[in-house]
Order: structure tokens, then sequence, then C-alpha cells
């Protein structure tokens, strides 16, 4: 038999207090309403300052751009947030965290792909968050792909701890 790896504590302990869809969509719907507001005052300022040195008009290659620019701001508000502190603002409010399987937050690659499968979540008309309606851990399409959980803040587990190194060999004392 295997020996129990040190992120099962985390992953499938029962102790563990996973959050549910309801407070997860919460929080989902907050960020997507700062990440908005960041979004559009940019845009204004940015409207502001051309309609001042000329006219501005949108036109199809400018409408690409600032979708572009839409999806640049959102993601990386999310990807920050979560690669630097473990939980946007969004989450914070409803004191939720996201963790890995060893009990830190992601870090900026895990992020990345978390968002894309956030995005990818969306997408289906929101199916992709189902599965934590029958997952066992309360994960999401995007958590899946990016192997993270979201938990309850203040009640995680304590991360694993790191494995002792092996003394190098010129560390070995002679016992005799």
């Amino acid at each position: 038999m295997a020996a129990a790896s040190a992120a099962e504590p985390l992953m499938n302990g029962p102790a563990v207090p996973y959050a549910g869809i309801a407070t997860r969509a919460i929080a989902l719907a907050i960020d997507v309403a700062i990440a908005q507001l960041v979004v559009l005052s940019g845009g204004a300022i940015l409207a502001l300052v051309g309609s001042l040195v000329t006219d501005v008009r949108l036109d199809t290659l400018g409408q690409i751009l600032a979708a572009v620019a839409w999806v640049t701001v959102a993601a990386s508000y999310f990807v920050l947030f979560w690669s630097t502190a473990g939980q946007t603002p969004g989450m914070r409010l409803m004191a939720l965290r996201v963790m890995t399987p060893s009990g830190t937050h992601p870090g900026l690659i895990r992020s990345i792909v978390r968002v894309v499968g956030l995005g990818l979540a969306i997408l289906p008309l929101f199916a992709g968050f189902l599965p934590v309606l029958v997952d066992a851990r309360r994960r999401g399409l995007h958590d899946m792909i990016a192997g993270t959980v979201v938990l309850y803040a203040g009640n995680e587990p304590p991360p694993a701890p790191e494995p002792a190194a092996a003394p190098a060999l010129g560390d070995v004392q002679p016992s005799g």
C-alpha cells in the first residue's frame, strides 16, 4: 500500500470546511463588479484624455483592443490576488481562501491556469460550476484543472511540514 501524501489531509480530510456554491457565487459576483469598475474607470480616463486630444471613434480594431484590454485587466485582477494573498477582495468579504494541495495559496502559474479554467467554467452558461454541487471537495471545473480547493478562511488546516533535508555528504560525523 502506498504511503499517504502530505496533501491528503487538506484534499480528503472530513474536517476541512470546503466552501459551497452560494458563498463562492457571491464572492465571484463581488470580484467581477470590482474588476468591472477598474476597467470602466480606466476606460473613462482614456476616453477623457482622448477626447481632449482628438475626436475618438472606436472602429472594429478599437473595439477588439478594448475587449482584449477588458479580458487582460479582469484576468490580471484574479491572478494577482490569488497568487499573492490566496484570496480576492470578494473572497475576503465572504471569508474564503483558495488553497493548493500543500496548504498554501496558489502561485503565479497555478493562478493563471485557474483563471483560464474559470473562463472555461463560465462559457457554457456557468455549467463549469455545477461540479461544486456533487464533488466531495466542492471543486468547480477551474479548481479541478488547477488542482485547488476553496475553503472557509480561518478554518484551513496548517500547511504540511517541509520534509527534512538529507544531510550533505560532508556533514556526516564519524561515530567513533
